[in-house]
């Protein structure tokens, strides 16, 4: 009889996430490297790639990420899920380059009437003269696509396009406590020339560093991190020749070999995690639960798909913190530990220092 696939525990588990994720001890990385790393930082909310980076990194400071910007070492872009993330550049052509070419197949199926083509050229020409706004992007669609194109349509073709037409945030999109519309530049402009590997297996790509970053994960994981469905990425993942395991609910988990497996007992510190935090969003429910215990999981994430700044306990969400110009608020769900509590508020300290600095000395 072939053998059985292990079974890994809820905290065998968990402390794999944390042990990708960086959660379980601060690294010194190169910022695009520990990027690369993590997979994607979520970069919905303009601090928390900077929070991110601050709870995972040894000695990081906020204006590393803004010089990383300046210096296109990383990029923010409209990527997986069509939602904002920071990438690193190597990584933002093949992510680009195997997301795009999935969604114009299901663009071409949606809008069999639309020239997506031409009309990344029209997006194209009229981002040559500087950057262009999402406005200016909804105008041009209209103009060109007439009737073709629905006015609640538009949400959904704008990532498809973004990714065909390779348009990325300009700054100072990306720096920490910038909240207005970003403008828009093509990739090139930006990162420099294309590189000619971003026309290789791209898929195979991201779901090698999904796995790298989140693993073990099941198919449902991977469709819900990368937006995707399974039968777009199943010859991607069985090139990877993964390794398998299940869960204790008998679920199957793919995983990429020698990836870091620590013992379920392994110690995990307290951490802050911004909103959005990847941690909590790279699987599908019920697998949230390796991080995000289920009965706190209304709390947490929000109706309207906001998920609150957390913080871990033993590795586990155990509460929600905010952030005010004096101190680190935490919300925990039960009691803390005296020592939980003391390493909680020393956390805190050290984000609103890291904080402080950024803004010139103004907590």
């Amino acid at each position: 009889m072939p053998a059985r696939n292990p079974t890994l525990t809820l905290r065998e588990l968990n402390r794999a996430l944390l042990a990708r994720q960086l959660l379980l001890e601060r690294k010194r990385l190169p910022l695009a490297g520990a990027v690369e790393r993590l997979a994607a930082l979520q970069a919905q909310w303009s601090p928390s790639p900077y929070i991110a980076l601050w709870s995972r990194l040894e000695a990081f400071e906020f204006d590393e990420l803004e010089r990383a910007l300046a210096e296109a070492r990383v990029v923010k872009a409209t990527l997986m899920r069509a939602t904002l993330h920071i990438v690193s550049c190597d990584d933002y052509w093949v992510y680009s380059a195997a997301l795009g070419a999935v969604r114009l197949e299901r663009a071409a199926r949606r809008f069999p009437d639309l020239d997506v083509v031409a009309l990344v050229e029209r997006l194209l020409a009229a981002a040559a003269d500087g950057p262009i706004d999402r406005q200016q992007f909804y105008e041009v669609v209209r103009a060109h696509a007439g009737r073709t194109v629905k006015p609640d349509e538009l949400w959904p073709l704008w990532a498809t396009l973004l990714l065909r037409a390779e348009l990325v945030h300009e700054l100072p999109s990306g720096s920490y406590g910038f909240y207005r519309s970003a403008r828009l530049s093509p990739a090139p402009r930006r990162l420099g020339p294309r590189p000619p590997l971003a026309d290789g297996p791209g898929v195979a790509h991201l779901v090698r560093r999904y796995l790298a970053a989140f693993g073990p994960a099941s198919s449902e994981d991977l469709s819900s991190w990368t937006g995707l469905q399974a039968s777009e990425f199943r010859d991607a993942l069985a090139s990877l020749s993964p390794r398998p395991f299940r869960d204790e609910s008998g679920r199957l988990l793919y995983d990429v070999p020698r990836a870091p497996l620590p013992p379920a007992e392994t110690t995990a510190p307290p951490r802050l995690l911004p909103k959005w935090d990847s941690a909590l969003l790279a699987y599908a429910p019920p697998e949230r639960e390796r991080i995000l215990p289920e009965r706190h999981r209304k709390t947490v994430i929000r109706k309207n798909g906001d998920v609150l700044p957390t913080f871990l306990v033993d590795g586990f969400v155990a509460g929600t913190w905010s952030l005010d110009r004096k101190a680190v608020l935490l919300e925990p769900f039960g009691k803390l530990a005296k020592a939980t509590r003391a390493a909680l508020d020393a956390e805190g300290e050290r984000l609103l220092e890291a904080v402080a600095t950024r803004r010139g000395g103004s907590a």
